[in-house]
């Protein structure tokens, strides 16, 4: 797994373990109106309109235990075997799915982790002695480069359940996912407006300074997916400074100004003042006392939101650190010195900016996508959740 799909599985995990624990940063949540069930249902719909033979996977890791495994259609957890070095080959953990226009109900249980679903082939999983190998198709050798493939992220526990659509690692086959709470009204995210698959690649193909070069094509032609600009970075597709000149600028005015982070929304009296004195960024606190300092980030920290603006899971540096990645992402924080901006009206509006994200969030029917790691920030993600679930949803769309 990538950083960054750690990073966004994290950000899932952690909100979902604190109120499992009852705990936010406002203090305990109130108890569960029912118990939620060891597994419940899960409707997969194929509206795709394509007639390839669909592969469902449902892997994840038990958060009582930590054991890493697959669940199979009914729901049951199955550990995987010991891995090797070189990896070994992992179980078949393949759930045949429905056909173009047709549905399958499989049953998801309590732990965190990813539903894969593939367009033709079967996905290749190994397992090392670490655990297991998950596709990584920025890696040109890797065995799934070539597959029309993504996935949606879950955390089902005692609190109930979160689901989303993510594109922090790739922009591919599309998806929406739901939930439906006792009351009966679903919830869903993660639409493409009429036309949104096509138009983003036409967007990200129309975007100067090598955006385009992230679309990855089969020998065919056939357009497999958009990597995000974190992979586009490592592979080369993408410029390593491409936002170089949007971080210029920030350490700049913060040089002489003030940048204020409120990273709770419901705690409007924390804030931390940041400013940039010899090349570093130094955040305060109310009484002067400085707190976390944070080096200038280059654009892959940026994409990933790690490195040099790693955000540990504390109540200082992290929220921090979510907020600033936020406001790079969104170039938001020359525009407002008061971050985060949880409004969209300033988001990607610089020359410099997270296209693809700006692109992605433009041709979602709700605006709300997971294009980077911290998109949660101002709750501008592709999220659903329900602390009773009755029943849950992912919906593959048309690709036209």
């Amino acid at each position: 797994m990538s950083v960054l799909a750690k990073r966004n599985v994290l950000a899932l995990l952690v909100t979902a373990v604190l109120l499992a624990a009852g705990v936010t940063a406002a203090g305990p949540t109130p108890p569960a109106q029912a118990a939620v069930p060891s597994t419940i249902p899960l409707t997969f719909t194929n509206n795709s309109g394509r007639g390839d033979q669909i592969y469902i996977y449902n892997l994840g890791t038990l958060l009582t235990t930590g054991q890493q495994g697959w669940a199979d259609a009914n729901g049951t957890f199955h550990a995987w075997p010991a891995g090797g070095n070189p990896p070994t080959p992992a179980p078949d953990a393949s759930i045949a799915g429905p056909a173009a226009g047709q549905s399958k109900t499989i049953r998801i249980p309590k732990f965190s982790g990813r539903i894969y679903f593939s367009y033709g082939q079967k996905l290749v999983f190994k397992l090392t002695t670490g655990g297991l190998v998950q596709p990584a198709v920025q890696n040109p050798t890797d065995p799934n480069r070539n597959i029309l493939f993504n996935w949606s992220e879950y955390t089902l526990n005692d609190a109930g359940l979160w689901i989303n659509s993510t594109q922090v690692d790739m922009f591919s086959a599309p998806y929406a996912v739901g939930v439906r709470p006792a009351s009966g009204a679903t919830k869903s995210t993660g639409h493409l407006k009429p036309g949104g698959y096509n138009g983003f690649y036409n967007a990200l193909r129309g975007q100067p300074g090598g955006w385009g070069n992230l679309i990855q094509r089969r020998s065919d032609g056939t357009v497999l997916r958009a990597l995000a600009p974190g992979h586009g970075i490592e592979t080369g597709a993408l410029p390593a400074g491409v936002m170089d000149d949007y971080v210029n600028r920030v350490w700049s005015k913060y040089s002489a100004s003030t940048l204020t982070v409120t990273p709770f929304a419901n705690q409007p009296g924390t804030k931390y003042y940041g400013r940039v004195s010899g090349g570093v960024m130094n955040f305060t606190n109310g009484s002067g006392t400085v707190v976390t300092s944070f080096q200038k980030p280059d654009s892959d920290s940026i994409f990933g939101c790690y490195k040099r603006l790693d955000a540990p899971n504390d109540l200082v540096r992290g929220p921090i650190s979510r907020t600033l990645c936020a406001g790079f992402n969104r170039s938001t924080l020359l525009a407002n010195p008061n971050q985060p901006d949880t409004g969209s009206a300033n988001f990607y509006q610089d020359v410099v900016t997270n296209h693809y994200a700006r692109k992605i969030h433009a041709q979602m029917v709700d605006g709300k996508a997971y294009a980077f790691a911290f998109d949660d920030v101002g709750a501008h993600e592709s999220l659903v959740h329900d602390g009773n679930p009755q029943q849950a949803y992912i919906t593959l769309d048309p690709f036209s």
